[in-house]
């Protein structure tokens, strides 16, 4: 059974598979950086300003950690990427459990 916040109830007539509902519900949040949406607006020509959301670039991807021996996902932006590509998954995951992004148990 699938808890389902109150403020997201109204959802659950249109999706009746839980399955589309938990990516509806799920934070576009990088797991490394912590990067999160922001707002901003749309300005026309005529200078007229329309509120909108600024998402960051987000991609699920999976890493193998050699001394843990297993494999892990996270939802990470592009410059989450280039860091790991740079100073190698471990270090950013270690950096990353520091800063309080995430829990490695």
């Amino acid at each position: 059974m699938l808890l389902i916040p109150k403020k997201f109830r109204y959802l659950q007539t249109h999706y009746r598979n839980a399955y589309k509902l938990r990516y509806i519900i799920m934070a576009k949040v990088c797991d490394i950086t912590g990067k999160r949406p922001r707002v901003g607006n749309n300005v026309s020509h005529a200078n007229n300003k329309t509120k909108r959301r600024f998402y960051p670039n987000l991609h699920k991807k999976t890493f193998y950690v050699p001394e843990e021996d297993a494999w892990i996902t996270l939802k990470v932006c592009s410059k989450a990427l280039k860091t790991i590509n740079k100073k190698g998954i471990t270090a950013v995951l270690k950096e990353a459990q520091d800063k309080g992004m995430i829990v490695i148990r």
